[in-house]
């Protein structure tokens, strides 16, 4: 058996899109998607939205790239607004969600090494967390399934409980360099950090001269209702990485943060051939455009609130199917009961109902729609969840 051209990491599904509409996806043989999926909380405009597509158009008819050894117009300016709309003083762009986590550990290391403190190294992460692909955030995690196969893993990380307060005050020791976490775990079932936790981890790190490093990869960007999550909770992070929603589907991330955890980062510490270049800028500002413009996040704030209800009142209708709904925003999570299996119903909404959804850990289906959706979409998403409801066999226990 010879090995397919696209190596088979994936295990594709037989939704082959060639086209996007606002909400919606459309496959090779015209068949429709109703997409709260969004690239897995990527496109957060749809699918061709105008300004978008239109910025993006303009900008690689001008100029697509430069190396960063250039001056560069478009990163400072984008880079400026980012600053000014968060509690960030500087900003590494990168080319993915994975790739930011990767510059915001280095960044944290070399704090303390700038502070003459190499040894402070380690970095405490938890339970079901998703930070990337790499080597190194593979080792942040402690998931089989993404680190058999791939040892020896990069040492100086020790994963915790999550939500477990005490369990994190009791790991942190002369070697700490801080704590990593999504304040919303995504892949890991769409568990919101709780505010005793997520507030009293930015004490420890106070109290303990250690640095919080969020990874917002997935829950920022508006998705839950706020630009960043963590402003939800009251709380203030050192270091943060973003990505997916940050370009509307252009491949970008950033890693931002406060000039004091920066310290360390200078000439020579790092760097990205493509991260930062003027189609990534024009890509990020448009959206950024869209999403800051006024009365947008309250929108999802509203949106979010909308879908949720429209949500919990249908689980009484199918009890046996769904357990509860979690999560924040447009960040949400349907969570099945041990009877059924989240990744087979998600098959069965996607081929017999058209509608795109993500399963996640902990038996969770993820819904990810866009954030422009309106009250049609949240009443389409239900009646065909209902419908699959209804039609997945679930079965019976012995």
């Amino acid at each position: 058996m010879s090995i397919t051209p696209l190596m088979p990491v994936y295990p594709r599904c037989d939704v082959r899109p060639v086209r996007g509409e606002g909400c919606y996806l459309i496959g090779e043989r015209g068949e429709r998607y109703l997409d709260f999926a969004s690239g897995i909380a990527v496109n957060l405009l749809g699918h061709g939205h105008p300004v978008l597509t239109k910025a993006i158009a303009d900008q690689a008819a001008t100029l697509m790239h430069v190396s960063n050894l250039y001056g560069s117009p478009q990163g400072e300016a984008f880079a400026r607004r980012l600053v000014d709309a968060t509690f960030a003083d500087t900003v590494f762009f990168t080319n993915s969600g994975a790739e930011a986590v990767e510059c915001a550990i280095k960044t944290a290391r070399r704090y303390h090494y700038a502070n003459g403190n190499p040894h402070r190294h380690k970095i405490i992460s938890f339970d079901n967390a998703f930070h990337g692909r790499t080597l190194g955030t593979i080792s942040a995690t402690s998931q089989p399934k993404m680190r058999d196969g791939f040892e020896p893993l990069l040492p100086g990380f020790d994963v915790v409980p999550f939500n477990d307060l005490e369990a994190a005050a009791a790991r942190i020791d002369d070697n700490t360099a801080g704590f990593l976490l999504e304040p919303v775990q995504g892949e890991g079932g769409v568990t919101p950090a709780t505010q005793d936790f997520l507030q009293g981890l930015r004490a420890l790190c106070d109290e303990h001269g250690v640095l919080l490093i969020l990874d917002e990869v997935q829950c920022g960007y508006g998705r839950t209702g706020t630009f960043f999550a963590h402003e939800q909770y009251g709380v203030i992070p050192d270091i943060m990485a973003v990505a997916k929603g940050i370009g509307g589907g252009f491949p970008m991330g950033a890693c931002l943060a406060t000039e004091e955890a920066a310290k360390g980062m200078v000439f020579g510490t790092h760097g990205s051939t493509y991260g930062g270049n003027p189609l990534a800028m024009a890509a990020g500002s448009a959206v950024m455009d869209v999403v800051m413009a006024p009365g947008f996040l309250d929108q999802v704030k509203a949106t979010g609130a909308r879908l949720r209800a429209a949500l919990e009142q249908m689980i009484p209708n199918h009890d046996d199917l769904f357990a509860e709904v979690r999560g924040m925003g447009l960040m949400l999570g349907l969570k099945l009961k041990d009877s059924a299996d989240a990744r087979s119903f998600v098959a069965h909404l996607r081929d017999h109902h058209g509608l795109l959804t993500v399963s996640a850990g902990q038996n969770v289906v993820r819904i990810l729609p866009p954030l422009v959706i309106e009250e049609s979409h949240i009443t389409e998403c239900v009646e065909r969840l209902s419908a699959g409801a209804r039609s997945f066999a679930v079965p019976v226990a012995a």
